[in-house]
């Protein structure tokens, strides 16, 4: 197979280094890799199968030649730059919020849509939301057997989904704190994490969301092909270092019982069953992180329901910075080839 020309715009930041990771890890054939920064990281250098690549500044002259861009920068930059990528004849997969809801971009989980990846008009696809990849790898497979009618979560998000300024900042606070030392200012935080939990991640709206809980609708009904697809979400900060955790409830059109959705999750792409409480194992962030698979427990019916035989409550945990992200990039790349 023909190595491919690679570049990763924000090849620096956390994101961009998973990225290289996974890339490496999943022996994608690369044959020249073009790491991509800010002003600020250039000079320095990215190692990448036991070669040093010289980071270079992010220019639309930088994708010259360029295969595949993998995206790991903000919306502004990732707006600005991978339009001038793609017509210059690179495929970029983004994993910026900038192109995710226009109709001409496909925005793929490939465990969910990987059919959606081979119109790309734009030469653009989008990575979806990291809670949202971590939420809907196991709700397809159930949706598949009982039809979803509507869905309630609420997320226990990582400090690192703010990037390496979000685990910077928690680490720092503990220590001041253990210091015996006021913390000062919080950012990227609102307000301090350590000892705390913050139930905002994004802007607020008109109707008392953020930003972030509006994604799990509006992405999943693109992704699922489901424009009545219904959720309310309640995003919260927590302060753990890696690795998002969701508490979901369904309703479905049709009976489904927890051992079904059990023995339908073991069977299921990308998704791990954790899920014997008798001897206290359920899905925690620690053994979720650092691996690509979404960790599936506590699944039970929903007892508020007045049809419980038609709803579900479980909890997920997923490690947002790979599968959440970088690996489900590289994952829409291997289906490129």
């Amino acid at each position: 197979m023909a190595g491919k020309v690679v570049a990763i715009l924000g090849a620096t930041g956390v994101v961009g280094m998973q990225m290289m990771q996974c890339l490496e890890e999943r022996k994608f054939p690369v044959s020249r890799l073009v790491p991509l920064a800010s002003e600020r990281s250039v000079g320095k250098t990215v190692r990448f199968c036991d070669t040093d690549y010289p980071v270079q500044l992010a220019t639309p002259q930088a994708f010259a030649g360029v295969d595949i861009v993998l995206g790991a920068a903000g919306d502004t930059q990732a707006a600005e730059l991978l339009p001038q990528a793609a017509q210059q004849g690179a495929v970029c997969i983004d994993n910026s919020h900038a192109f995710r809801l226009c109709d001409d971009v496909p925005l793929v989980i490939p465990e969910i849509n990987r059919q959606d990846i081979a119109c790309h008009p734009r030469n653009l696809i989008a990575n979806p939301n990291c809670a949202t990849i971590i939420g809907l790898v196991p709700t397809w497979p159930l949706h598949q057997a009982a039809g979803i009618k509507r869905m309630i979560v609420s997320t226990y998000q990582a400090a690192s989904g703010a990037g390496m300024p979000g685990l910077n900042e928690l680490v720092r606070e503990h220590r001041a704190l253990d210091a015996g030392q006021d913390v000062g200012a919080t950012d990227p935080f609102a307000y301090q994490l350590a000892y705390n939990l913050i139930p905002q991640i994004g802007g607020f709206t008109e109707e008392g969301y953020t930003s972030e809980e509006l994604k799990m609708q509006h992405e999943g009904r693109k992704i699922m092909h489901l424009p009545q697809f219904c959720v309310s979400c309640t995003c919260v900060r927590v302060p753990v270092m890696r690795s998002h955790s969701e508490s979901i409830t369904i309703d479905f059109e049709n009976d489904i019982s927890p051992e079904e959705a059990r023995a339908i999750l073991s069977e299921a792409p990308g998704v791990k069953v954790v899920d014997k409480p008798d001897e206290l194992v359920y899905p925690m962030p620690l053994d979720a992180s650092d691996q690509d698979l979404i960790l599936v427990g506590r699944i039970r019916r929903d007892l508020s329901s007045p049809q419980p035989e038609r709803s579900l409550t479980f909890w997920c945990c997923g490690d947002q910075i790979r599968k959440g992200a970088a690996t489900n990039a590289v994952q829409i790349a291997e289906c490129l080839l």
